[in-house]
């Protein structure tokens, strides 16, 4: 009988993903879902579904029982909250529970999904590392506290009751079945519809979701338990991730570089509408003081331990939004875009 692993939030974008690659490499797959999430990118996959709750500690025994293996990939990713406490307790508390229940019913190998917003960054705009300093009191906003926290609490269960877990760190995953979308998803809607007039002298670390799945599995495979694995893309300047974005959406590049100071009273009002109106806002105080330096990430310690490779950011644009197009979020203005195939060396798969 094949191998059984469990995942969390294998209805979400990058867990979605996970399931994928982990059905493709021929594991049995178990995915721990609430009973009240969505669960269209499970559609057509076989898997075994379980109902179970981060928030409810006592339903996460019972849903790992018989599993040789865990991946807990569930977040609340959300760079703007009004109520802290509930991101708190599914990230941080949640996390803990679920590493307890692994434990208590003989789970052999984990695979916990941290985020890069939980390591340190570097003011030269280097790529910073697995090993780049990192304080709780540097963490930027609630989301970035709380993956912090979370990732430490998991190295305390390594350390201190023998908890098998290796630690990765995607980047800012692009790439199709983002059914939310997620805050990166929005960036990319948002450039593609010709909403990005300006830019901000800042940079992401821009990976395929398909390239974070297969690290979670080559992780799973293949990592040191304790070890933590940056799984990222391509470093590239916002203005080029815009300019892209922009080229094969046909739309007009942004052109105008604004310092994130002069934005501060716009996100502080977009953050009081949203709160009137239990709305996202469309830019925040928190993404701003981000902007400051470029978040730029190397993933050498896993190319090096894990075999991962990665393919270039234009393929994850490109494929993003073919599937947003395809599924209504997006219209291609008329003799714009074109899901074209590759060029030679632009997609490593």
């Amino acid at each position: 009988m094949p191998e059984r692993v469990a995942i969390t939030g294998a209805t979400g974008f990058v867990g979605s993903a996970v399931t994928r690659a982990f059905l493709n490499a021929g594991y049995a797959v178990r995915v721990l879902v609430r009973n009240s999430s969505p669960r269209a990118l499970l559609a057509g996959l076989e898997v075994e579904i379980t109902e179970a709750d981060l928030a409810a500690p006592q339903t996460l025994s019972a849903a790992l029982a018989g599993c040789t293996g865990l991946v807990h990939v569930a977040a609340d990713y959300r760079l703007f909250v009004t109520d802290p406490a509930s991101l708190y307790r599914v990230n941080v508390d949640g996390a803990r529970a679920l590493m307890q229940a692994a434990l208590a019913a003989g789970v052999r190998r984990v695979v916990y999904t941290s985020s890069v917003a939980a390591l340190g960054h570097r003011v030269d705009a280097a790529p910073a590392d697995e090993d780049t300093p990192a304080t709780l009191a540097g963490m930027i906003g609630h989301y970035k506290r709380s993956k912090f926290l979370a990732e430490a609490e998991v190295s305390r269960l390594v350390t201190a009751s023998g908890l098998p877990a290796v630690i990765v760190n995607p980047s800012a995953p692009v790439g199709p079945r983002d059914l939310k979308p997620t805050p990166t998803g929005r960036m990319v809607l948002d450039a593609a519809r010709g909403r990005m007039p300006a830019y901000l002298d800042t940079g992401l670390n821009i990976v395929h979701v398909d390239d974070v799945a297969l690290g979670h599995l080559y992780a799973y495979q293949r990592g040191r338990i304790g070890r933590r694995y940056i799984l990222g893309g391509e470093n590239l300047s916002l203005k080029d991730i815009f300019t892209a974005l922009a080229r094969l959406a046909g739309v007009r590049p942004p052109r105008l570089k604004l310092a994130p100071g002069l934005l501060m009273p716009f996100a502080g009002l977009a953050e009081f509408v949203a709160r009137l109106t239990a709305t996202t806002p469309r830019l925040t105080r928190d993404e701003l003081h981000m902007a400051r330096y470029p978040m730029y990430y190397s993933c050498a310690r896993a190319e090096r331990e894990l075999g991962y490779t990665h393919r270039p950011a234009a393929a994850a644009f490109r494929d993003a939004l073919a599937w947003f197009a395809e599924h209504g979020y997006w219209r291609p203005r008329q003799g714009g875009w074109t899901a074209r195939q590759p060029r030679d060396g632009e997609s490593s798969r």
